[in-house]
């Protein structure tokens, strides 16, 4: 029995070995495609160091456990690297983009928009303000970023970003933006407007996609559905529900509309895998106004099996996408949240 378990222990180990010399060819070969973006030796070798530990089993990631990760008794080498070694963060950002779609492209994938807080103590770090906080769940002393997630069937990532600078107290205030870095030029942008440039830079590079979905601070946002349409970008994206729409009956709130929905029109359908299994959930749809031709809106909505609360999405695509369509669009927006954890 010794002599069986010891043969599985070697064959675990063995795999661990291969497994982990195939991740650090993966590594080299990203620090061959993207060291270009480095002028120097020291801060590419850092940046190498730097990407090991964030792919790493470390529990926690900071400087410190980085730093010691790879073998360095301090962390100011990754602290340097991140707030003065000369790099070009947007061509970065254009190759990670590039080996994204090279890997997982797909003409089906979705592109999702949101935001995530990153909590601080201090107020110097750029946009820092008291404001909600997704991650924490409250509001909180913090800093928010808009990010652009790709999903499709080959896997999901994130592909780009935006700082959200408030107004009032950061953009109005020209001399905090220069202590902070934030260049003289940079106006207020709100967060669906944030949302709008990465889906024109994803556009202009070529990012193959078939849907964009978002949560409500961007589905409620007439001027991001209107330069959709414009675009001709199907969506699904969530809104309140008091939004108002218009229908066949005239002007009404979505929840009163889809209130008016008879039961047997409700179909129970999986959003896709979460962890516990299936994400099942019983929706329906209602179509309402649309003067484009070939194109559909409708309001969607999804009930819990456990308590019966209803979230609601507006929707806009081919007059031909099935329900089934929008259901998966509607779940792709799960795929960020599981980014901004593994990150």
């Amino acid at each position: 029995m010794d002599a069986e378990n010891l043969l599985v222990n070697e064959e675990e180990i063995t795999r661990a070995m291969a497994v982990a010399s195939r991740a650090e060819q993966a590594l080299v070969e990203v620090r061959a495609r993207f060291g270009r973006f480095f002028m120097r030796y020291e801060p590419r070798e850092t940046a190498l160091d730097y990407m090991r530990g964030l792919c790493s089993q470390l529990e926690r990631r900071n400087g410190w456990t980085l730093s010691e990760h790879a073998g360095r008794t301090t962390p100011y080498a990754l602290q340097d690297l991140l707030d003065r070694s000369t790099w070009d963060a947007e061509r970065v950002r254009d190759a990670v983009r590039a080996f994204v779609v090279e890997h997982l492209g797909d003409r089906e994938a979705v592109l999702i928009g949101d935001e995530t807080g990153f909590i601080k103590k201090g107020r110097m770090s750029a946009g820092t303000q008291r404001q909600y906080s997704g991650t924490a769940g409250r509001t909180e002393n913090c800093q928010i970023g808009t990010f652009l997630g790709y999903a499709s069937p080959r896997g999901r990532t994130l592909i780009d970003r935006e700082l959200y600078i408030p107004e009032e107290s950061w953009i109005g205030d020209r001399e905090r933006c220069r202590k902070a870095g934030i260049p003289d030029d940079l106006p207020f942008r709100t967060k669906p407007e944030q949302l709008r440039r990465m889906v024109e830079r994803a556009i202009a590079a070529g990012v193959p996609f078939a849907w964009l979905t978002a949560d409500e601070v961007y589905g409620q946002n007439p001027a991001l559905r209107g330069w959709c349409h414009e675009r001709d970008i199907p969506y699904v994206m969530a809104t309140r529900c008091d939004d108002r729409v218009e229908a066949a009956g005239g002007s009404c709130e979505v929840k009163d509309l889809m209130g008016q929905v008879p039961e047997h029109r409700w179909r129970r359908r999986s959003a896709g895998k979460g962890v516990r299994g299936e994400r099942e959930y019983d929706w329906c749809r209602v179509e309402i106004a649309c003067e484009i031709p070939g194109r559909s809106q409708w309001v969607l909505a999804r009930r819990s099996l456990s308590d019966g609360k209803v979230a609601y999405c507006r929707c806009f695509g081919p007059a031909d996408a099935g329900l089934d369509t929008l259901v998966r669009v509607a779940g792709a927006r799960w795929a960020v949240e599981e980014s901004f954890q593994t990150s």
